[in-house]
């Protein structure tokens, strides 16, 4: 049975990560409690009261254990992989994995010398499972070609429940690269492409306090056979019963297949609701029982040494593009209405 601790517990994705790998089969060892948000800590160890609490230092060179699981404040992440790595030990890291291109080079320089893995969980795409569907539906021709994508990733603020990092832009890397790489790891996935070009983007200000504050951006992809677009922002109202009205439509030569990943308005109950068209019919999936197999898939690597459901040269081409059109992006500074 794998072993691994969870270190870095500023973002509540750490729940999902280590429930997600416990359910694949692997066994919590321990966790270091230093974090800067004590309502995750809380969280964690009322999810998982039997994990032992240590030092870093004293789980990461603690030989026994395989790999850690990190989702500590974003632009400490690259630091602690690296420091994990050079242990002999394989990471899988909350997104955004990296907050700068020097801490992209810096990992990939780890991964290349250690050859330890190290696993960004752009969790819209890894963990849904109605995205898992419309992967393998695409894959199977049941659209034909894929012409363009459209994603859109709302999100809500949750103001209350957010650290002062949260507001802090060097310490996230800027809206696009940190919830703006779930878009640019979708667009490669369903346009079957190894790299895209960033046309354009553009990051938004429309008055989110504090002044300044990224709560909106757009992008756009093209590959030379497939374009795409993606919306991104901290919009979603308090009426919606989840985080975020995440969607996708993929356009293909001969159908369209539309993603609802966490609710149908107004519709079913539930999540994962996928619709598609081709020449024959109009079909509603309910891909709530499909199968997600990320954290499995990680599990197996750590002896294959290789992701069957992604490699490690994707994970660093969405991370790279993510920066890139955080770094290319023009900016939108909204007036205020009298």
């Amino acid at each position: 049975m794998a072993r691994f601790a969870a270190i870095g517990l500023d973002h509540r994705h750490i729940y999902d990560l280590t429930e997600g790998l416990l359910k694949a089969g692997a066994q919590c060892v321990g966790y270091n409690p230093d974090t800067t948000d004590p309502r995750v800590l809380a969280g964690f160890r009322k999810r998982f009261p039997h994990v032992p609490a240590a030092e870093t230092a004293r789980l990461l060179d603690d030989p026994s254990i395989d790999f850690v699981v990190i989702s500590a404040v974003p632009r400490d992440r690259a630091d602690l992989a690296i420091a994990a790595m050079r242990r002999g030990k394989d990471v899988m890291c909350d997104k955004p994995g990296v907050t700068t291109p020097q801490q992209l080079a810096d990992v990939q320089r780890a991964v290349a010398e250690t050859g330890r893995l190290w696993m960004v969980c752009f969790s819209e795409r890894f963990i849904k499972p109605s995205a898992r569907k419309a992967w393998e539906l695409v894959r199977a021709g049941a659209i034909g070609r894929v012409v363009q994508t459209v994603g859109l990733g709302p999100h809500r603020l949750n103001r209350a429940l957010r650290p002062l990092w949260f507001f802090d832009k060097p310490a996230y890397g800027g809206i696009i690269n940190d919830i703006g790489c779930h878009q640019v790891d979708q667009f490669l996935a369903f346009a079957g492409a190894e790299d895209t070009t960033i046309v354009s983007s553009t990051i938004g200000c429309f008055g989110t306090e504090p002044e300044g504050f990224e709560d909106f951006a757009e992008i756009t992809f093209q590959t030379p056979s497939v374009r795409g677009y993606a919306r991104i922002d901290w919009f979603t109202p308090n009426g919606l019963p989840t985080w975020g009205d995440g969607r996708l439509f993929v356009t293909g030569t001969e159908g369209t297949i539309e993603l609802r990943k966490n609710v149908d308005l107004a519709g079913r109950e539930g999540e994962d609701h996928l619709f598609l068209v081709d020449r024959n019919a109009t079909r509603y999936l309910d891909c709530s029982d499909t199968p997600v197999t990320y954290f499995s898939d990680f599990l197996d690597a750590l002896k294959s040494r290789a992701m069957r459901s992604v490699s490690q040269a994707h994970v660093f081409t969405v991370c790279r593009l993510a920066l890139e059109a955080q770094a290319r992006a023009s900016r939108f500074i909204a007036q205020r209405q009298p």
